[in-house]
């Protein structure tokens, strides 16, 4: 799994994994999601990031596991 943020675009890609991409859908305004040949999701875009979460720093994203 990869986790990209484009500061230039304003955008945040997850990549789940590294399967080719066959399709891309814009689920929704800015949420794009990408396919492989499977039908699979395995890349999450989302633009306009600074718009969606104003206060977030991007030096300092984290995740969690459980």
């Amino acid at each position: 799994m990869n986790l990209k943020v484009d500061e230039k675009a304003d955008a945040l890609y997850l990549r789940l994994d590294d399967s080719k991409i066959v399709e891309s859908e814009e689920v929704s305004s800015g949420v794009v999601l990408d396919y492989n040949e499977q039908n699979q999701v395995v890349g999450i875009e989302i633009l306009h990031l600074s718009k969606r979460s104003p206060k977030l720093n991007l030096k300092e994203l984290q995740f969690q596991t459980t």
